[in-house]
């Protein structure tokens, strides 16, 4: 077996970003960009807060109709960074495994270490980032953004009328600044989850050495299944971007509680599109592994049954050997829980310990929303009441 330091590296963290996030210190531990998300978010959130405060918008800038802002810069900003230096060392241990049981056949190991290496090239390039950060600053300038304050409609007051009547400081910081860099660290994560899909493609089309009796129940793909679960913050960050667009919405009385149903539809088929949706590949070599194994099994089990047959119930047999204690019904129930394995196989490495934490993930950032129709003093009264049967 090959020793794990020869095995080849292999990392989703890299380009322009992470090396001045290296350069100043905000990387620890080669792989924990935490700081870096938390520093962008609140630096932007800052300047944001400040310019309010200075043009006497901070009571709208601090109403429920702006909590998107805050939920963008403070929340989802951090949650990128927290995904990626969750996951990255699950993708590195993935990758190593498989290469280390010999998953990737002996013969495909080269190829695999060709693609590994071609992935390293791109993560680390500069031009992906450069477009990206390129096209939100585009599209910042020439789409029509409206007046960060001029859909805060819900708001009453003069602070809200003058400030919809002519573009503030803090309107062009928000769209300007704030919004384009939010938009490029999704684009940038959006490209990591390409490359990280691009490389379970490639390996889905090498060759595998699957077991199907493996107790994973995906041939011995079953890890990526924790892998994927990894991804939690990211959808959590997705779903509470989308709660707070719901919230400011509701708020402003452009849309109802009623419209939560469809958006938590859109979210849940977004969540297993990008995060579920890639496993998918491993489809026909999973099928075409249980297949196998059902012939094979089958064929073992009925030579097993009939030989225990012939040896313990024909009318002519008269082992010698006790029938208490012997192995030979240990073998058989072993046998039965190895083709029953088989035959339980998953075609896709998809599971509740992946859809779980990814379920609560997506579900937990809309539960505020019922606040809307049931204010929390309400909720609390109802509690006591039905405790105490008043």
């Amino acid at each position: 077996m090959e020793k794990t330091e020869d095995l080849p590296n292999f990392s989703l963290l890299g380009g322009p970003l992470h090396r001045l996030g290296r350069r100043l210190g905000l990387v620890r531990d080669a792989t924990n960009t935490t700081a870096i998300g938390l520093s962008l978010g609140m630096c932007l959130w800052l300047v944001l807060v400040v310019l309010a405060l200075a043009e006497g918008l901070g009571s709208v800038l601090f109403s429920v109709e702006a909590i998107g802002a805050h939920v963008r810069l403070l929340l989802a900003i951090p949650l990128l960074f927290v995904c990626e230096t969750i996951i990255d060392p699950r993708f590195a241990t993935f990758v190593r495994r498989m290469m280390r049981l010999r998953v990737v056949r002996a013969s495909a190991q080269p190829a695999m270490e060709v693609e590994i290496a071609r992935i390293e090239r791109w993560k680390d390039a500069w031009l992906p980032e450069a477009i990206f950060l390129l096209a939100c600053v585009l599209l910042a300038q020439t789409t029509s953004n409206v007046n960060f304050f001029t859909y805060l409609s819900g708001i009453a007051g003069e602070a809200l009328a003058d400030a919809a009547r002519e573009a503030t400081w803090t309107s062009r910081w928000y769209w300007s600044v704030c919004v384009p860099l939010f938009r490029f660290l999704w684009l940038r994560w959006l490209w990591r989850l390409a490359l990280w899909c691009f490389l379970l493609w490639q390996m889905s089309r090498m060759e595998l050495r699957l077991i199907p009796t493996h107790p994973d129940r995906a041939a011995g793909l079953g890890y990526l299944e924790v892998v994927h679960a990894e991804f939690a913050p990211m959808v959590l960050a997705i779903s509470a971007v989308q709660s707070a667009s719901l919230a400011q919405d509701i708020a402003a009385g452009r849309t109802t509680l009623a419209s939560v149903y469809p958006g938590l539809a859109v979210i849940l088929l977004a969540d297993a599109l990008l995060f579920v949706g890639p496993l998918l590949v491993f489809s026909r070599k999973l099928w075409q592994c249980r297949v196998k194994g059902l012939n094979d099994y089958g064929a073992l089990a009925e030579r097993y049954v009939n030989e225990f047959d012939k040896k313990w119930l024909d009318a002519g047999a008269a082992p010698n050997e006790p029938l208490l204690g012997t192995p030979d019904l240990q073998s058989l129930a072993d046998l039965g829980n190895s083709v029953s394995v088989v035959r339980d196989m998953r075609f896709v490495p998809v599971g509740p310990h992946l859809l779980v934490p990814l379920t609560v993930a997506a579900l937990l950032p809309l539960a505020p929303l019922v606040l809307f129709k049931y204010p929390l003093a309400e909720l609390l009264a109802k509690f006591v009441e039905g405790m105490f049967g008043l």
